[in-house]
């Protein structure tokens, strides 16, 4: 019988699924060797050599290791791919490593190492499958929702599975289980009782009311703020970002026939007052501007690169800055 590699790769947008087959492989991990380590790190913060040393040395004070490691999409010097071949090897049989990645894909020669059936891509959701999701989680918890409330959700929310069920999970604790949630309900807990995060701050920097300065200094407000929680990912933040403007390009074409939810037409109504159609564009290209220098080695500079991002968005109307 073959052994089992210790190596496994997971890339995609969609966090929830790919988190669940994570916690599985660690789940299976525990269960074949007891009390494990666990360790999780980030390549844009940590070079590859320090996690590689925890997977060859092992651990004196459990049964066995197993280290998540993010940014995969990163490991593409040639030394570094040879690092983790020359473990794969000799390999610790109570070791593992899973390589994850919010792309689709990583260099090819990192890829050849993983075993296909220890790698997967997780897409995000079809269209189709979005509203039915939601209303499905809803019903499995023991709630019933009107259609126009789970779809006034999927707007208010980025659409992956981990951040749908954790925000609709809040309905739970705030409703008995024999209520309908309404559009209200949509509009109260989730716009006006909620941490902030990209689609408050979008909705903050689209306020015609406010002078450009004004917006731009709540805005960073509010990125300070999302910065210091638990849902700080830069990746998100311009990800949420990107699907309001989006939606706004959508409403300079097709007017209010784009959004029908009507809690997000006044919105939506004014960030068309703050931005035409042009400025748009331009805007879309500066978050997709902002997410590829951070991606490619802008850790360090990442709340700079955010701060001159809105700064470009609510200043300058999506013209880019030479220099920062």
């Amino acid at each position: 019988m073959a052994a089992i590699s210790p190596i496994y790769l997971y890339t995609g947008p969609e966090f929830g699924k790919r988190n669940e087959a994570v916690d599985a492989v660690k789940a299976a991990h525990k269960k074949q060797f007891g009390v494990i380590d666990e360790h999780s790190f980030y390549l844009l913060e940590t070079p590859l050599s320090e996690v590689m040393t925890i997977l060859q040395s092992g651990t004196l004070f459990s049964d066995g290791v197993c280290v998540v490691c993010r940014n995969a999409e990163l490991i593409k010097k040639k030394d570094e791919i040879q690092m983790i071949a020359d473990w794969l090897q000799n390999p610790d049989p109570s070791a593992i490593l899973i390589l994850i990645s919010d792309e689709v894909a990583v260099d090819s020669k990192l890829e050849k190492l993983v075993p296909t059936p220890n790698r997967k891509k997780f897409w995000e959701m079809f269209e189709s499958d979005k509203l039915p999701w939601v209303t499905s989680y809803f019903s499995k918890n023991g709630y019933r929702i009107e259609q126009s409330a789970a779809k006034l959700i999927l707007e208010l929310i980025e659409n992956n599975t981990q951040s749908l069920a954790a925000e609709c999970s809040r309905f739970f604790v705030l409703f008995p289980k024999d209520h309908e949630i309404t559009e209200a309900d949509v509009d109260s807990v989730l716009t006006h009782s909620r941490e902030e995060n990209a689609f408050s701050l979008f909705r903050e920097l689209a306020n015609s009311a406010d002078p450009a300065p004004v917006r731009l200094e709540k805005g960073l407000q509010i990125l300070q703020k999302i910065r210091l929680s638990k849902e700080n990912s830069s990746v998100m933040i311009i990800a949420g970002l990107a699907s309001c403007f989006r939606k706004l390009e959508d409403w300079h074409k097709r007017g209010e026939a784009a959004i029908p939810q009507t809690m997000l037409q006044k919105q939506y109504r004014s960030a068309a007052k703050v931005w035409e159609l042009k400025h748009t564009a331009a805007i879309l290209a500066v978050l997709a501007s902002t997410d590829m220098e951070i991606r490619s080695g802008g850790a360090q500079m990442e709340d700079v690169l955010l701060q001159k991002m809105l700064y470009e968005i609510v200043i300058k109307n999506g013209a880019q800055l030479s220099s920062y």
